[in-house]
């Protein structure tokens, strides 16, 4: 039970205080005079101003609150390393028995985890969260058992009460651990890249004795081994193998005594892509459709294009003097052997042999395309005739051999089995079918001119016209990839005839499929990552496919089924139970993904450390202790004195209470103020008037 005088004024207090100025005047002037009854008026007005404001005696009965010590315990990943959990499990016991010795004091205890997403320790979103639950007032301490590893320090709330950190982990310990410091997400294929690579010890690491090895692995391939010097930056030029995305693995073996290796390894995924794709366009006698090409070309900002038409052949004699001629002479040799290999695509558009190109250009064009080089022809009725570029050295790589017989009637391009298949064509078409659950035949508009070929053996025909007439063929020759379409009337889709066709999709699929882009290979297995969750895509033209076999970073294996979700597309999602570098592999087919860093970000600095607690634990005038050197003795401590030292810490205690029941009583009543006020006036009246 307390008690104190609490005032509630009948009168303003500005009110009141000039009442007791005019009090303090009167008396003074009775002071002056030699008044003996100046202290009778003194009183009077005393009791007069006391009356008014009203004093009253306000009773409360507390019941006092234990104070309240929070302790947010470190439970993410580097804390596993060494005997970190160990120690912070014991020292935690040691501090609950310690606070619970102790009087009116509640231990409160929050454990964190990693955050998801490879977001680290989130220690001080922990912490916030913790003192958002307990009446601050209460808090008499905080205590934070970790390695000092944390990810949000940025994030600390203002602290009611001393702030101390119990710091795992030893002082001997050492790390080793292997930095990229800078890597591009994208580089340009033939053109190297710098990477910046470092391998560096921190904490009490020993001497080192020279040069550490270093193993650079490219899409799970045999790792390539270096030695490389120790705590400086290596400058490492790269030049990727192939488009699309590339898997770089960076490792250094581990050291005995180090504290983890999970930080000897670090995963680069750099996406490989074309600075400008160069093609080389030669056309014969213009037609309708000549300009379909050319458009498709120049209208794609990365493609870098060369067009000729032959205008004039060398037979042509009509007497125009040559200084006359607004014509380029047609630079063969220029074109066909000296800088042939910086094409990535060749396209004869109805080009027939004229005198022009001798054969031995054309015999460099077929070995051009076996080095791994692209031709397309698009045949009219001269790939039929005798001056056909079949019937030249080019010939040989040249999927489909005319039967000299040139088909000219309506007809509708057909999708073959393996045209829904194959990336070229498929989608191209919807994918419905009748009630008979039978595919509908696309509704494009007709053609009307066909040259009849004889294709390879190896060549896959996605295409037909009349008779089921091979239409388009595509094949691989040696390193290279050729392709015949045996009509020169998709021009008729461009404009639209009898409903048009997917002109644009075809011809761009078409001649991106022959530079070799990723996205359009026939055969091929990759997985597109989100979280820890990977979408696994295999295309193929088979019909049938078996499961993907996933390699995972600790070397084990799962066999993950695939369903067919359109033709030639087998997809299925699946969970991987942690971050790491996984490898896939369906038949002859293999693809590397890297889900998060190879490293974790818990595991990239693992040396103990209160350096980044030490912002938070100075304004509250708390310490930093090592678990390893024992508990601190727990002492109380005033607000805002030092609250650590040698071998001890501090809590403040807040004396908070509950106010069970609340009684205010008036000193004096209101009436007995002004009678007590009144009977002094008139006793300072009397005893001026008898004097």
């Amino acid at each position: 039970m307390t008690g104190t005088v609490i005032f509630d004024p009948l009168l303003p207090w500005p009110a009141l205080w000039a009442l007791v100025a005019l009090t303090v005047l009167v008396v003074a002037l009775a002071l002056w005079r030699g008044l003996p009854g100046w202290w009778l008026r003194a009183l009077a007005g005393a009791a007069l101003i006391a009356g008014l404001a009203n004093p009253a005696l306000q009773r409360e009965e507390r019941q006092p609150l234990s104070d309240i010590v929070v302790a947010v315990v470190d439970e993410s990943a580097s804390q596993t390393l060494s005997d970190r959990a160990a120690q912070t499990e014991a020292m935690l016991d040691d501090l609950t028995a310690k606070i619970a010795a102790r009087e009116n004091t509640e231990l409160r205890v929050v454990r964190l985890g990693d955050a998801p997403q490879d977001g680290g320790t989130r220690l001080m979103t922990a912490l916030s969260e913790a003192l958002a639950e307990e009446p601050l007032g209460r808090v008499a301490g905080i205590v934070l058992l970790t390695d000092g590893r944390l990810h949000d320090a940025a994030r600390a709330p203002d602290l009611p009460a001393p702030a101390h950190v119990l710091l795992s982990g030893r002082e001997g310990d050492w790390d080793r651990r292997l930095v990229v410091r800078n890597a591009p997400a994208f580089a340009i294929l033939g053109e190297e890249v710098e990477l910046t690579l470092r391998i560096e010890d921190s904490g009490a690491a020993p001497e080192a004795a020279g040069p550490v090895p270093l193993t650079i692995a490219v899409d799970g391939a045999e790792p390539m081994r270096f030695e490389v010097p120790l705590g400086r930056d290596i400058r490492l030029p790269v030049a990727l193998p192939h488009g699309g995305m590339n898997v770089l693995q960076f490792a250094t073996p581990e050291v005995e005594g180090e504290l983890t290796p999970r930080n000897n390894e670090s995963v680069v995924q750099i996406n490989g892509v074309r600075d400008r794709l160069r093609v080389l366009l030669v056309s014969g006698e213009p037609y309708a459709g000549e300009r379909t090409w050319r458009n498709l070309l120049k209208s794609d900002p990365s493609v870098d294009l060369v067009h000729f038409t032959i205008l004039r052949p060398p037979e042509k004699q009509d007497g125009v003097p040559v200084e006359e001629l607004s014509l380029i002479a047609f630079p063969t040799r220029e074109l066909f052997i000296e800088k042939i290999d910086e094409f990535d695509l060749i396209v004869f558009d109805r080009y027939r042999r004229r005198g022009i190109l001798p054969s031995e250009y054309f015999a460099n064009v077929g070995r051009y395309v076996e080095e791994g080089g692209a031709v397309l022809v698009t045949a009219g009725p001269e790939y039929a005739g005798a001056e056909s570029i079949f019937r030249s050295p080019l010939g040989f790589v040249l999927p489909g051999a005319p039967s000299a017989r040139v088909v000219e009637r309506a007809f509708r391009p057909e999708l073959t089995e393996l045209g829904t298949r194959h990336p070229v064509t498929s989608g191209l078409a919807d994918p419905w079918r009748d009630a008979e659950g039978d595919p509908l035949k696309p509704g494009w508009g007709r053609w009307f001119r066909q040259v009849e070929i004889d294709p390879t053996q190896s060549a896959t025909i996605a295409l037909t016209g009349p008779g089921e007439r091979p239409l388009l063929a595509l094949d691989r020759v040696g390193e290279g990839r050729v392709a015949l379409l045996a009509s020169d009337q998709v021009w008729l889709w461009g404009r639209g005839y009898d409903g048009g066709g997917p002109q644009l999709d075809l011809l761009r699929r078409l001649a991106h499929w022959m530079m070799k882009e990723p996205e359009l290979e026939e055969e091929a297995l990759w997985a597109e990552p989100s979280g820890l969750t990977m979408r696994i895509v295999r295309r193929s033209l088979s019909e049938q496919i078996g499961p993907v076999t996933v390699t995972g970073p600790e070397g084990d294996e799962t066999e993950v089924p695939l369903e067919e979700v359109e033709p030639g597309r087998f997809e299925a999602l699946w969970a991987t139970p942690r971050m790491g570098l996984y490898r896939l592999s369906e038949r002859d087919q293999e693809a590397v993904i890297a889900l998060g860093p190879a490293a974790p970000r818990e595991f990239e600095e693992t040396i103990a450390s209160g350096d980044a607690l030490e912002e938070i634990t100075a304004p509250t005038r708390g310490g930093i202790k090592r678990i390893e050197e024992g508990l601190p003795a727990l002492r109380e401590v005033r607000a805002g004195r030092p609250a650590a030292g040698r071998g001890w810490i501090g809590l403040t205690p807040r004396g908070a209470y509950r106010t069970l029941d609340l009684t205010v009583t008036p000193l004096l009543p209101a009436w007995l103020w002004l009678i007590f006020a009144a009977t002094l006036m008139i006793g300072a009246w009397l005893r001026e008037a008898r004097r």
